[in-house]
């Protein structure tokens, strides 16, 4: 998912360099993806990127990878009869996830292009894939305190489990800080101390192609009743909560979770840089990811 806006940031994260030869965030996670034995790349990006994504991606894919891409345009999956809804800023996550529906035919993962999620993420991911009925869907589980930024507040899908250790249910928080020696949730309905070691989502997802219909439902009712609201985003951790409230499938946290680092600040970007180059030193990754 590539269609942010990168307000916070300033610029466009998913397409800037940080990686030694320039390399984007989002070309680790697809040589990730591709050595776990993932076979097909979908971008989800915005009209305003579609060209300069293809040209910055397509060379480097070209044998290695069925590619295709899809356009996040406000007016997707929009049923006519709300007529033309005003808002600049995407629909969310869950929205982008839906534009994938007429491309993607099998299980696949979804992730947030400006995250590095690291090698055991996907590999975790496609291992699930392997053996995981129709009905069973996986997250890879993140530990809050190795999540944060240190430049402001970030969002996270904050995680509980069920007796058999499986998701039960995801919140998303979207103003976590550090205050105090503390991790604290904020809301107009009071601040909440988090524990550090909590599991939470960081939008890397795996799903069978079922949970578009539930998607799709969804996205249409959220639609109805936030077409005045142009700031109102469609979370995933909402559509899932759905699916296991309705009893629909099951979420499973895989262990995957290693190591992530990524980019909400522009004061970010130097310590995530610094973080890839000392992985290529440690032989993680090449030189040249591409060459």
């Amino acid at each position: 998912m590539a269609a942010g806006m990168g307000s916070r940031y300033g610029g466009i994260k998913q397409i800037d360099g940080f990686g030694p030869s320039g390399e984007t965030i989002m070309d680790y996670s697809l040589f990730d993806a591709l050595r776990s034995g993932f076979g097909k790349i979908v971008f989800v990006v915005r009209e305003e990127i579609l060209e300069t994504v293809k040209e910055m991606f397509l060379p480097k894919l070209q044998g290695k990878a069925e590619v295709a891409f899809v356009v996040q345009s406000l007016d997707k999956f929009v049923p006519a009869r709300f007529g033309k809804i005003e808002r600049k800023k995407p629909w969310g996550t869950t929205h982008a996830m839906l534009c994938g529906k007429e491309v993607i035919d099998g299980p696949f993962a979804v992730i947030n292009a400006d995250d590095f999620y690291g090698r055991s993420a996907f590999e975790s991911l496609a291992n699930f894939f392997r053996t995981a009925p129709a009905h069973h869907h996986a997250m890879v589980g993140y530990t809050l305190k190795n999540v944060l930024s240190e430049y402001g507040s970030v969002s996270r899908g904050v995680a509980e489990r069920d007796v058999k250790g499986h998701l039960s249910l995801l919140t998303e928080m979207t103003t976590i800080v550090k205050e105090n020696g503390k991790i604290i949730s904020k809301s107009s309905q009071g601040d909440r101390v988090l524990d550090p070691e909590t599991k939470v989502s960081m939008n890397c997802w795996g799903f069978q192609p079922g949970a578009f219909a539930l998607t799709e439902k969804m996205f249409v009712e959220f639609v109805e009743k936030n077409q005045h609201n142009p700031s109102a985003e469609f979370y995933i951790a909402l559509m899932v909560t759905e699916l296991i409230k309705q009893g629909l499938g099951t979420v499973e946290i895989l262990s995957g979770g290693n190591t992530w680092f990524g980019v909400t600040y522009k004061e970010d970007k130097e310590e995530v840089s610094g973080k890839i180059r000392a992985l290529v030193s440690a032989g993680e990754y090449p030189q040249r990811l591409w060459s």
